[in-house]
């Protein structure tokens, strides 16, 4: 079983570590694609060490994809094109997306969020339902194979959800 995490430069440190170590507890051989295959920076300063840039296509070699949030590092990753296809790519070859925080902003982008249920930091609450979501602040809301959370302080129900919904 292999899991994806996509992230960036400024990404939330917990939003980031937490589903890593969770997948690798699952027994999730966990890729981390960030743009350009190189070390960044979360936002308190911790080292994001990436195993390969962001894949081209490569969709049906994972179970999960995981979208750790922070806002600068939203600013910056729904700007790249290559970034968003592959998300809209992954979800339509069926995978199960884990989005937290700020990161349904990428969901936004990808064009994946209209029609569904959708959870969201609450600064981004108009920005989900003006791309036609309906925006909840609940722990965790699955929508099909998108499992969204508002906030880390939900990373151990928002996880446990995402795994449960891989598993079906």
């Amino acid at each position: 079983m292999k899991a994806l995490i996509l992230t960036g430069k400024h990404a939330t440190d917990c939003e980031f570590v937490y589903p890593y170590h969770r997948l690798k507890e699952e027994g999730y051989e966990v890729d981390v694609a960030v743009r350009g295959n190189q070390m960044v920076l979360s936002d308190l300063g911790g080292k994001i060490q990436p195993t390969m840039d962001i894949p081209d296509k490569m969709a049906n070699n994972y179970a999960i994809l995981i979208l750790p949030g922070g806002a600068k590092a939203m600013e910056y990753m729904r700007q790249d094109t290559a970034i968003l296809e592959f998300i809209a790519h992954y979800h339509y070859c069926g995978g199960t997306i884990g989005s937290i925080c700020h990161a349904a902003q990428l969901l936004i982008s990808a064009g994946l969020v209209k029609g569904r249920r959708i959870s969201g930091y609450y600064s981004i609450k108009d920005d989900i339902n003006n791309a036609g979501g309906e925006y909840f602040d609940d722990p965790f809301v699955t929508a099909g194979r998108i499992v969204s959370s508002p906030h880390y302080k939900h990373l151990g129900p928002w996880m446990a959800e995402v795994l449960r919904v891989a598993s079906e």
